[in-house]
C-alpha cells in the first residue's frame, strides 16, 4: 500500500522543526509572518565533489 493511500485516521501529523538563531523550534509555533517566510525558503542539495578534486578545490594531485 502506498503511503498516500492511507485512510486519514491512520495518518500521523508530522511536526516540522527548524533552527532559528541557534535554537530549534517547531514551525507551528512561528507567527504567521515567519511561517510564510519558512514556506518561501529555497532549499538546495549540495553535490558531491568529483574525486579528482581535493578538499581545497585543487585539481589533480
Amino acid at each position: 500500500m502506498d503511503v498516500k493511500d492511507l485512510p486519514q485516521e491512520e495518518r500521523t501529523k508530522c511536526e516540522v522543526w527548524t533552527r532559528v538563531m541557534g535554537y530549534h523550534r517547531p514551525v507551528s509555533e512561528f507567527n504567521p509572518g515567519k511561517q510564510s517566510e519558512h514556506r518561501e525558503r529555497v532549499h538546495f542539495v549540495e553535490s558531491k565533489l568529483p574525486e579528482d578534486l581535493d578538499h581545497y578545490g585543487n585539481c589533480g594531485k
